[in-house]
């Protein structure tokens, strides 16, 4: 008896059980590994205060743009010389690739921006204030990031596992590149650390995170100052008609005093620096 006591195998300790831990009754655990983990990461690299960019994943930069605009115009005289039809699908493709071109210089100009705000950053002698930091995806994610990695600073990307397989872009930097599977901890994240938020267009990814986060703001649930900036006025007054929300009363009208339309890198950043510099910086 005492022989195959011992030569009974040893269970597996319950942390690394992969069955357990992958199992609805471990959900609390992988929740707080969703906390734990990144705060650790977080703080073994100093960094304590973000400026948070919001946008598609689905805008190019105009080199990408242009070169899948000149790839359908190819396809497209290929069938015109040959005396086919054009394809309502390809007449549509290249439609929706010249908006892209257009759109494209959203891409251009977050890098151009995040490159300000790291650089100024950069130059206030503080222990990593402000860092860049984006959802790690492509598009305007990756437009922040790769800003943030020319002007040598540090980037990061707080990703999400999604059915459509949204990969990390290639301007994080080492270690700061977070995968999440809960959304809300995610959120979390980007709320934790951000002392501002800059919102370029975007769909309902972004919609979903500019509202929460300007829901938490307007209810003081978050108790430090946000500066929001809301990139491109056009495109997102075409969009929501926040002035009608307050003549509603949806809103009040010193509701739309916490966010500030900007249309330029250069205008965007200066009242960044204003903000951020007035609310964390003197004194």
């Amino acid at each position: 008896m005492e022989e195959k006591m011992n030569k009974q195998r040893r269970a597996p300790k319950a942390y690394r059980n992969l069955e357990f831990l992958n199992s609805p009754a471990a959900r609390t655990v992988r929740i707080l590994t969703e906390y734990f983990e990144p705060l650790d990461r977080l703080r073994k690299c100093n960094i304590k205060d973000t400026v948070v960019f919001f946008g598609s994943s689905n805008i190019l930069s105009k080199k990408e743009a242009k070169k899948n605009l000149s790839n359908l115009n190819k396809k497209s005289t290929i069938l015109k010389s040959s005396g086919k039809v054009l394809p309502r699908k390809l007449a549509r493709e290249i439609e929706l690739a010249k908006n892209a071109i257009e759109m494209s210089r959203y891409y251009e100009e977050t890098v151009e921006l995040a490159g300000l705000i790291t650089k100024w950053s950069k130059s206030l002698n503080s222990n990593n204030k402000f860092v860049v930091s984006s959802g790690g995806g492509p598009g305007i994610m990756e437009a922040a990031n790769k800003g943030a990695i020319e002007a040598k600073g540090y980037s990061i990307g707080f990703n999400i596992s999604l059915p459509s397989e949204q990969y990390p872009n290639n301007y994080l930097s080492q270690n700061l590149n977070f995968e999440f599977h809960y959304f809300f901890m995610r959120k979390f994240w980007f709320a934790y650390l951000a002392k501002a938020l800059v919102v370029m267009p975007g769909g309902y990814g972004t919609l979903d995170e500019l509202m929460e986060l300007l829901t938490l703001v307007q209810t003081n649930k978050l108790r430090k100052k946000m500066t929001i900036v809301i990139y491109g006025e056009d495109f997102w007054k075409s969009i929501i008609n926040f002035d009608k929300l307050a003549e509603y009363n949806m809103i009040s009208k010193s509701d739309l005093k916490l966010f500030k339309f900007v249309n330029t890198p250069k205008e965007a950043f200066e009242y960044l620096k204003k903000e951020l510099t007035k609310n964390y910086l003197k004194g």
